[in-house]
């Protein structure tokens, strides 16, 4: 370890080489025991990094950690980095803080303490500068080191029970960071939106754009048909092709194609199946008040689909067979009705495909990009304008504004977004009903400038604010050194990836080049503000403008004074600050480019979300000097489809390319919970082969795309990437991001899977690829899950926290909380926990076993230290509590948690306390944005009561888990869940259930199916195990 002599012995003398001639005279004794405890620590870093210690060494040669081998660059890694992100509660930072007191003690009292000099006999630095000076050898130098090293012995004790103690303070400091705190005391959602009736917004829209009405999927042109997988590829390599070059070796798509999901618009000439654009009889249309799509369109599909298939080899069809016998009926007929119905919305890929949109500000984003890059039509054609408008006006609501997310009540960032979308795709509306109401929400909140600040970067691209308005984002930021405190490669990946394309636009002050003869542009700056002449507005002034209404997580004011500094170094015209500015701006944009084709590639160009997707191809297509043609540029529009969405409130960007892999794991565990699985084969064997193909670089065509160049330990180093192989996505394998919870759940649907006799025949019929005859496979997700524990024992999302928790003083943004680092959530760690449990219970009970027990028991003792006082957990990624209750007490017991310990009856006490009189329970995104369980938030969308089926299953699972199925309370709720679902087997859909960064809430239509699914498997195993216990 550091702190031990023989180790820290040589950085000591090395340090001593640096101050011979500050103790060179007795009078400077005052002046340098304060010179030597300012400036050790700075000698200390610097005696490493000249040691070597800030190369990338193997970690195998520092010290003995557990869980040597592996680390969040796998096998190599910056040592300041190591201390900083690795998992362990390690010593290594105690003993950085131990060997630079060591350092400062023993100058100070070697110079300052006669008796120590007494003792160790010998005046030290005298003759030590004798030595080094006057000695014409140096050998009589060696004579000094063992009093030295004799000194640092006795400072030994001391120093270290010093470091102990601060390390521990600012470990647990950092720790608390991942608490997602109490209720918020102000700034709560105190208003309600309101929207105008479905059929007049769908009128509007028909009136304005020649779109349908309703759940209609028809146009008197034609209508939308969703390709997955292979046939998506095979499509889209149609409609592209003409634009590449094949034989020059240019590739349109690379990457799996298992999950990929697109549209299609089909020309009623060319249509074939009259009756698919029909709404299938099974499909519920939903309820004419709730905004939220029912995802008719697709489901109309997937059932004509399935219809098909049983009428053309009906007897081949094991489901439809099950299904059939109506004179033998199930003994769980709501089960098994819903899981029927289920099964025909599955792809022929294996997963399950739904709406993941909701946020009104990502399609906004696309559409500003496509008109600024000409609006070439390979990008949005005339039938995605449609298509996209509709959508717009449907979710306009009555005060003229959009919000946020589709459910929020109307924003400045959600209307001016949404408002200057509009005015792109129909140029020629000024005046319609929904343009001049929505200039009046714009002016009666103060114009564009007091919009959130993502807006005002989309403005200034498309040339309607000055560069001047918006906040710097310096892409010199990203030549600091890793090892610096503050650095953007420490931020959350999102952020990260983000602000990584808007530094680079940013820095090049990108505005479209034809904004000052595009009529339409002169008009938006006429609209958006409300001073009257452009020109004359002080930009600057207007930085830290923000609408009451959009300032959630207010900026700062050390952000605030950051910014300040920057704008003065930006707009500084001293010639040597400019020189300066202009060589490090050159050199950060050269790395801006650099780490944006990396990301481009490393994701087949899909990107990690829709945000920095849009962002890098206009970065691509400004590089090119706005060359449409562009092999980039060709290969980022390609795939900008991957994220749009259609449903029967019109087109939509998705808040990711789908929740494909997160869906389907959630289904399959929760059919294999109620012992289901070989009840269905089809739905089974389809299942498997997708989350096959979807492990992370671990399929032939996954390594042999150009993402797997980018695994090896430099490249994830310098491109800020955690190890990505043999984990298991939240989309696709393509997406090639993967994240802690993802790969849990993928492994333990994998596990569940592997139990069936469905898939045990398939393998030994070399029907499907077996996952197991390769061990490596398993074990590499379960190194991820390992990899990606915090230092506080929770996990983390994408990768290790890098930072600490002062850095959301540096949040720019105003409208997302709790952005700046990877915090340990929840749902991580349950998510990993329990997959843990189930690797070594069912897969290998000896790989890692060590590691896997000591991660188990901190994880463990992390989601005891984040439940709150009243025994609930917050869900940071869905709403909320309920869900935050699911996950908790779920990783408890599994981790051997007593159900009668005061953990887990006081998180079930809760959930009982919260239940309403018709059994069940209902919370809405504001239970997110307040830190509030939102009672009865469901009324708007479930029931007069505010329930909701969603939060009413993960409620029933929770308690059951808990050991509360004998309770009154999951009757009623069970009782709840049948009572709500339709003759199909299907539940109608109600609110938004998925949320992100606190305060944006986003769709996700699978859940009204599987935790429903989920919770009456669960309530079936339970009255199993309960009749075995009688008989």
């Amino acid at each position: 370890m550091i702190y031990h002599p023989f180790t820290s012995f040589p950085i000591l003398c090395y340090h001593v080489f640096f101050i011979p001639y500050i103790l060179s005279t007795p009078s400077s004794s005052t002046f340098t025991a304060h010179t030597i405890l300012v400036i050790s620590p700075f000698f200390l870093i610097l005696s490493f990094y000249f040691f070597g210690l800030f190369a990338n060494t193997p970690i195998e040669n520092i010290g003995t950690i557990a869980t040597v081998g592996y680390d969040s660059v796998r096998g190599e890694v910056p040592l300041f980095s190591y201390l900083i992100y690795h998992h362990p509660p390690s010593s290594l930072p105690a003993n950085l803080i131990h060997s630079l007191l060591t350092l400062s003690l023993l100058h100070l009292f070697l110079y300052l303490s006669p008796p120590m000099q007494t003792l160790l006999n010998v005046d030290l630095y005298p003759r030590l500068l004798s030595a080094l000076f006057t000695s014409p050898t140096i050998p009589n130098f060696f004579n000094f080191l063992p009093p030295l090293f004799m000194a640092q012995l006795y400072m030994n004790f001391f120093s270290k029970a010093i470091a102990k103690v601060l390390w521990a303070t600012i470990r647990e400091s950092n720790i608390q960071v991942s608490h997602p705190g109490e209720a918020r005391p102000q700034n709560k959602v105190m208003r309600k939106p309101s929207w105008h009736s479905s059929s007049s917004s769908s009128s509007s829209s028909s009136s304005s754009s020649g779109s349908g009405s309703g759940s209609s999927n028809s146009s008197a042109n034609g209508k939308w048909v969703n390709l997955s997988s292979q046939e998506s590829h095979l499509e889209t390599e149609r409609r592209f092709s003409h634009l590449f070059d094949r034989e020059s070796g240019e590739e349109v798509l690379t990457g799996e194609s298992a999950g990929r999901s697109t549209w299609k618009f089909v020309e009623a000439a060319t249509d074939a199946n009259a009756d698919a654009d029909q709404v299938h009889p099974l499909v519920d249309l939903g309820s004419a008040s709730n905004i939220n799509s029912s995802d008719v369109i697709f489901r109309s599909q997937q059932c004509h689909a399935s219809d098909a298939d049983a009428d053309a080899d009906a007897d081949a069809d094991a489901d439809a067979d099950a299904n059939a016998n109506a004179n033998n009926p199930h003994p769980h007929p709501h089960l098994h009705r819903a899981i029927s119905f289920y099964s025909k919305l599955q792809t022929p890929s294996g997963c399950w495909l739904g709406d993941y949109g909701g946020p009104m500000f990502l399609q906004q984003g696309l559409v500003i990009a496509w008109h600024v890059m000409g609006r070439p039509s390979s990008l949005l054609t005339d039938h995605h304008v449609e298509a996209m408008v509709k959508y717009f006006l449907r979710h306009q609501q009555k005060d003229g504004g959009w919000g946020t997310h589709i459910e929020s009540p109307s924003t400045m960032f959600g209307t001016v977004m949404t408002y200057v979308s509009l005015r792109i795709l129909r140029p020629a509306d000024t005046s319609s009903s929904c343009i001049s109401a929505a200039q009046s929400f714009i002016a009666s909140h103060g114009g564009a400038t007091e919009t959130a600040s993502w807006a005002k970067f989309y403005l200034a691209l498309l040339g309607v604010m000055d560069w001047k308005g918006v906040n710097v984002v310096p892409a010199e930021a990203w030549l600091l050194p890793d090892w610096c405190p503050f650095h953007p490669g420490r931020m959350w990946c999102h952020a990260r990836m983000v602000y990584l394309p808007m530094g680079y636009l940013f820095g090049v002050k990108f505005v479209y080049d034809k904004a000052e003869t595009d009529l339409l542009i002169g008009q938006l700056r006429s609209e958006l503000y409300v001073e009257e002449d452009y020109g004359s507005i002080d930009w600057d002034g207007t930085r830290h403008n923000i609408a009451e209404i959009d300032n959630y997580s207010e900026v700062p004011r050390v952000m605030k004074i950051v910014q300040n500094l920057l704008a003065i170094y930006e707009n500084c015209d001293n010639s040597l600050v400019r020189r300066v500015r202009e060589k490090l701006r050159r050199k950060g944009l050269e790395f801006c480019l650099d780490y944006m084709k990396a990301e481009d590639l490393q994701t087949n160009y899909i990107n990690i979300g829709p945000v920095n997707k849009v962002l890098n191809m206009l970065s691509c297509y400004h590089k090119c000097n706005g060359d449409i043609s562009d092999y980039q540029v060709r290969r980022h529009i390609v795939r900008c489809e991957d994220y749009l969405w259609v449903a029967e409130d019109g087109m939509k960007m998705q808040g990711y390319n789908g929740s494909q892999c997160w869906d389907t794991s959630f289904a399959l565990q929760a059919i294999a919970e109620g012992g289901m699985l070989d009840e269905f084969p089809e739905l089974t064997f389809k299942g498997y082969k997708f989350l096959e193909k979807s492990q992370i670089l671990s399929t032939t065509t996954s390594r042999n795309s150009s993402a797997f160049a980018y695994e090896g330990c430099e490249k994830r180093a310098k491109y800020y990437r955690h190890v990505s192989e043999g984990g298991w996505p939240f989309s696709t394998s393509a997406h090639g991001w993967p994240i802690s919870d993802c790969t849990a759940e993928g492994l333990k649907a994998v596990v569940e899977l592997l139990k069936t006799k469905t898939i045990r025949e398939a393998i030994a019929n070399d029907e499907v690829a077996n996952i197991v005859s390769t061990p490596e496979r398993l074990q590499k997700a379960v190194e991820v899950i390992l990899t990606l524990q915090n230092v506080d024992g929770g996990w983390a999302t994408y990768e290790n926290n890098r930072g600490f928790g002062w850095y959301e003083q540096l949040n720019p943004s105003e409208v997302f909380g709790d952005i700046m680092i990877d915090y340990s959530y929840i749902e991580c760690s349950m998510a990993s926990l329990t997959a843990l449990a189930d690797f070594v219970e069912f897969v290998d009970g000896t790989f890692r076993r060590e590691e896997i027990e000591m991660a188990m028991g901190k994880g463990k003792d992390f989601i005891k230290k984040i439940q709150r006082e009243d025994g609930s957990f917050y869900g940071s990624w869905a709403c909320c509590f309920t869900y935050g209750a699911w996950f908790g007490v779920e990783g408890l017991v599994r981790c051997g948690e007593s159900v009668g310990s005061e953990a887990v009856v006081k998180c079930c006490e809760n959930l009982l306390e919260k239940q309403n009189d018709n059994g069940g329970w209902g919370e809405d995104f504001s239970s997110c944005y307040d830190k509030d369980y939102a009672k009865n938030g469901m009324q708007m969308w479930g029931d007069e009561e505010g329930s909701g089926v969603v939060n009413t299953s993960w409620a029933i699972m929770a308690l059951l888990r808990g050991g509360r199925g004998g309770e009154e309370g999951v009757r009623r709720g069970i009782a709840f869940l049948k009572m709500r679902q339709l003759e199909s087997g299907d539940w109608r859909q109600e609110g938004i259930s998925g949320v992100f960064n606190r305060a944006c809430g986003i769709t996700y239509t699978q859940y009204r199916n599987v935790f429903p699914i989920w919770a009456l498997a669960r309530y079936k195993a339970y009255l199993e195990v309960e009749n075995d216990n009688q008989n």
